[in-house]
């Protein structure tokens, strides 16, 4: 083989190996942690926030995300030994779902968390401020002075004679405690008095069942978080033996039988997750990403519901909806 034919061949190859090594490296693989008071973040379920909002910003599971999923079921004292195993499965970042979630994370390790639906992160002390979270915490705040007392306005709207609302809430979860707080403030201001039942485990909700019933009130409004979720059927069948209108904070509760929902459009949510998450992946730290608050709400109605118990749905109030469950 003659010199030049040498070189060039040498040449050449030396040109076109860069090029596949680069082809043949696999993309990075974040890790997301999902950890939930209740049961583990599915893709599919209401709160499949991270994923969707990730897959709008190009990443697919699989190719370069994986979830680890934890949910502590309703038994809270598991909760710190499940961010111990995310720790160790070596998690780029933690989504967390709810306050005591959060609280765990918080204590329990220093890695970048991204918290949804935990309450008012200063008014619980998980931050100082929503602009500055200064430690390792960020995500989207509550906004329940606004939302709750919506809730009631709702309710009067759908019952005018409405006059007490019954209030279950997890007294154990401090940033639905702050709610409860909250819809105390706004029933006054509408005329309304507020039927206080906390509830911190499963049997506890015959206790309110039956002081509901020495005392009936006019309306129910459900506070969520992983407790009164996980029970959220024994609160519809209540209501619905009883004829009394009640609200729900999400939409997939509307849809699974409750009478109407008000709260932060999950789409939105969805996407500003998802979007403090990917800043976290590149590089970003939670203290330089202020606190994110909703700001598109979303009303449901579920006609079928109203139906089978018997309750007439106020033409205004109906064309409010921004979705009617048929």
């Amino acid at each position: 083989m003659r010199r030049r034919d040498l070189i060039t061949l040498v040449g050449g190859t030396l040109a076109v190996w860069p090029l596949c090594a680069v082809a043949q490296t696999p993309a990075k693989v974040y890790r997301v942690g999902l950890l939930s008071g209740g049961a583990p973040i599915a893709d599919d379920s209401p709160f499949g926030a991270p994923f969707r909002g990730l897959a709008r910003l190009g990443y697919a599971l699989d190719r370069n995300l994986a979830f680890e999923r934890r949910g502590a079921e309703g038994h809270v004292d598991r909760l710190p030994q499940l961010v111990a195993e995310l720790v160790a499965s070596k998690v780029d970042v933690i989504v967390t779902l709810g306050y005591r979630a959060t609280l765990a994370a918080k204590q329990a390790t220093t890695l970048p968390v991204v918290i949804m639906d935990a309450g008012d992160p200063v008014g619980t002390g998980l931050v100082e401020s929503l602009a500055r979270p200064e430690g390792h915490l960020t995500g989207i705040s509550d906004v329940s002075a606004e939302v709750t007392p919506k809730r009631l306005q709702l309710l009067k709207e759908f019952a005018p004679s409405l006059r007490r609302v019954a209030l279950l809430w997890n007294a154990d979860d401090l940033a639905m405690t702050l709610r409860y707080r909250a819809s105390e403030a706004g029933a006054r201001a509408i005329g309304v008095s507020i039927q206080p039942l906390g509830v911190r485990e499963p049997s506890d909700f015959d206790q309110a069942f039956a002081a509901m019933n020495r005392d009936m009130p006019d309306a129910i409004l459900m506070v969520s978080d992983s407790l009164t979720i996980l029970n959220r059927k024994l609160v519809f069948e209540f209501a619905a033996a009883h004829r009394l209108p009640a609200i729900y904070e999400y939409d997939f509760i509307a849809r699974a039988g409750g009478l109407m929902s008000y709260g932060p459009d999950p789409d939105e949510r969805s996407d500003r997750v998802g979007y403090l998450v990917d800043r976290i992946l590149k590089g970003a730290k939670p203290a330089e990403l202020p606190f994110e608050e909703p700001t598109r709400f979303k009303f449901a109605i579920n006609l079928k519901t109203a139906k089978a118990i018997d309750l007439a749905v106020p033409p205004l109030l109906l064309a409010q909806a921004d979705e009617v469950i048929e």
